[in-house]
C-alpha cells in the first residue's frame, strides 16, 4: 500500500501573514470616545461665560431671580440679562461691573476673576462713563428750583437804600439831629436787614457737634463729592423721588426724611457720607454703583 497525501495536507494553513507577524491589539474605539466627550466637558467648564457662570452659582445656592435682585438692589429683567450675558441694560462697562460684583457675593462666589473675564472679553477695564443714562427711564420729575436769595437780598437793599433816599430828600433844609443820626446809620441798618430775612444755609459743614444739631425724630444724610462727580438718586421709602442728578466734583448735597432715605449712588467711591451728622466709611471704590439706605439714629460707621 502506498502511503499519499490526505485531503487535509491540500488545504491552506490556519496560520496567515497576520500570526507571522504577531498579534494586533484591538483599537477601544469606545474608551477614546468616552476621553474625548471628556475633554470637551473639561473645556467647557472651564470656559464659562459670565452670565452661565453666575447662573450657575445662583441655582447651587438655591435663591431665585427675585431673592437675587432684592439682595443686590438690581431689577430682576437686569438680572435675568446679566445671566443670559446681555450687559446692554447695565448703562455701561463701569455699571456692568458693579452689577456682577453684587451679584456674584450675593451668590457666595469671588467676583474678580469674573470681572476680569468681562474686562478680556469686553476690551480691557473701561474707563468711567457718566451715570446720568443708566436711570433715565427712572426719572419722575425734575428736581425743584430753589428760590435765588442772593436776588432776593439784592432787592431787599435797593428797597431799602430808596426808602432811606426818600427819606432824606423829602425832610427838606430843616434836618434835625435825630435825622442826621438816623442818615448816619442808615448804612449800618441796610447791610443787617438782609441778613435778618436770609435763611440759614441748608447745608452746613459737618463738625464734631453736628450730631447734636440733627433732628432726632428724623434721617438726615449729607453727600459730599471730594474727588469726582458722582451721580446720585434718592427716594424715601413711599417711593417719593427726592433727588435724581449729577454732584459734581466739590458740591454737596443733604437729604432729610422722617422714616428713610435710599439711595442709587454711582463712581459711589468718591463720596463723603455723614448720616445724622456722623460720616460713615461704607467703603465703596471708585466706578461702583451702591445702593445703601439709611434711616434714624445714630449711624454705624463701616
Amino acid at each position: 500500500m502506498s502511503i499519499g497525501k490526505s485531503p487535509q495536507d491540500d488545504q491552506p494553513s490556519a496560520v496567515g501573514p497576520r500570526d507571522a507577524v504577531g498579534p494586533v491589539e484591538p483599537v477601544d474605539s469606545l474608551g477614546s470616545a468616552e476621553s474625548a466627550e471628556e475633554e470637551r466637558s473639561a473645556t467647557e467648564e472651564d470656559t464659562l461665560s459670565v452670565g452661565r457662570a453666575l447662573e450657575q452659582a445662583r441655582t447651587e445656592a438655591g435663591l431665585t431671580l427675585e431673592e437675587v435682585s432684592a439682595a443686590t438692589r438690581v431689577r430682576v429683567p437686569i438680572v435675568q440679562a446679566i445671566e443670559q450675558d446681555d450687559f446692554s441694560r447695565c448703562g455701561g462697562d463701569v455699571y456692568a461691573r458693579g452689577h456682577i460684583r453684587t451679584f456674584a457675593r450675593s451668590v457666595g462666589i469671588d467676583p474678580e476673576p469674573l470681572v476680569r473675564q468681562y474686562d478680556s472679553e469686553h476690551g480691557g477695564r473701561p474707563a468711567p462713563t457718566p451715570a446720568a443714562p443708566l436711570f433715565e427711564a427712572e426719572r419722575i420729575r425734575p428736581e425743584r428750583r430753589r428760590p435765588n436769595w442772593t436776588a432776593a437780598m439784592v432787592a431787599a437793599i435797593v428797597a431799602v437804600i430808596g426808602f432811606v433816599g426818600f427819606t432824606v430828600f423829602s425832610g427838606g433844609d430843616d434836618e434835625s439831629p435825630d435825622q442826621q443820626i438816623a442818615e448816619g446809620l442808615a448804612p449800618e441798618k441796610t447791610a443787617a436787614e438782609p441778613s435778618a430775612t436770609k435763611p440759614a444755609d441748608p447745608k452746613p459743614e459737618p463738625s464734631d457737634s453736628a450730631i447734636a444739631a440733627a433732628p432726632a425724630d428724623k434721617v438726615t444724610v449729607k453727600l459730599s463729592a471730594v474727588e469726582d462727580k458722582s451721580w446720585i438718586s434718592a427716594k424715601s421709602p413711599n417711593g417719593e423721588l427726592l433727588f435724581d442728578g449729577l454732584l459734581l466734583k466739590g458740591e454737596s448735597k443733604t437729604f432729610q426724611d422722617d422714616e428713610q432715605i435710599d439711595f442709587i449712588l454711582g463712581n459711589a467711591g468718591v463720596l463723603d457720607i455723614f448720616v445724622n451728622g456722623k460720616q460713615v466709611d461704607e467703603d465703596f471704590e471708585p466706578g461702583q454703583v451702591e445702593r445703601p439706605s439709611y434711616t434714624k439714629g445714630d449711624p454705624e460707621a463701616g
